[in-house]
């Protein structure tokens, strides 16, 4: 019975989280159409979404190269394989790691956000309030904060990758004892177009997934001030499962692809 109540209430959220999308969609295209759009509601959200966590990226991105650098620099060297550290660790950051960190870290400081503030709104009868007035509230909240997360998930993922390979390049040269030319000639040499494209794939559906669930739980919060934080704590950990879930299968339909079309 437990299980029973536990799947349905997860096809439930997973459906009306589906319907939330398709409305975004919708709207989307009716503001393409010709209908009201504000570019400075949109600005607004990239700033507060990618601007601002640039700092936290930043220091996510750097240690990541730097520590992946420090864990195969040594080994690698052991088996005379130094040439290869720099295009190791630039396939797995692009491919996995950049997308992967960036994303938690923007589901853990923006999905939060996103959530708490519509789920106040929602708490003080805003959204009523909005409605009351005839403005769709996906449209007015949603469709910028999808969009804003989306388009700066997939920017922060590429200043990620360029931060990793930074922090990697500098321990391999004062730690391992490589050259800089060494470093960039394996990066360029390993490193594709499809690696750095699926990964920006991956980001790109990684912001949709942080905005829908942020919107959705905010709009679904109740009970008050109580309610927002749980409706908060919700967001995170549901948007990080959600991207580890999700993860596996873009791995998997991306590598697919580039063995039957890209090789």
């Amino acid at each position: 019975m437990i299980l029973t109540n536990i799947a349905k209430g997860l096809i439930e959220s997973l459906g009306s989280m589906t319907i939330l999308f398709l409305q975004t969609i919708y709207w989307t295209l009716n503001a393409l159409r010709g209908g009201r759009f504000s570019a400075k509601n949109l600005f607004d959200q990239m700033s507060r979404i990618g601007v601002d966590s640039l700092l936290m990226v930043a220091i996510t991105g750097f240690s990541t190269g730097a520590v992946l650098v420090v864990q195969i620099g040594y080994q690698f060297a052991q088996m005379g394989a130094q040439s290869y550290v720099g295009g190791v660790v630039s396939l797995a950051m692009a491919r996995e790691l950049a997308p992967i960190l960036t994303a938690i870290v923007v589901a853990g400081r923006v999905g939060s956000a996103i959530a708490a503030e519509i789920g106040t709104m929602k708490i003080t009868e805003q959204i009523d309030a909005l409605e009351t007035m005839a403005t769709n509230p996906v449209d007015y909240l949603v469709v910028p904060r999808f969009w804003g997360c989306t388009i700066m998930l997939f920017m922060l993922t590429i200043f990620t990758n360029v931060i990793g390979m930074i922090g990697g390049s500098i321990v391999a040269i004062y730690q391992i004892g490589l050259t800089m030319v060494a470093f960039k000639d394996s990066i360029l040499h390993m490193l594709l177009v499809q690696d750095l494209m699926g990964g920006l794939i991956k980001a790109t559906i990684f912001g949709a997934i942080i905005a829908i669930i942020g919107c959705y739980k905010g709009f679904t919060t109740e009970g008050g001030a109580e309610g927002v934080g749980e409706s908060t704590t919700s967001a995170v950990v549901v948007s990080i499962m959600m991207i580890l879930a999700v993860n596996y299968f873009l791995t998997v339909g991306i590598n697919n692809f580039n063995t039957a079309y890209l090789q």
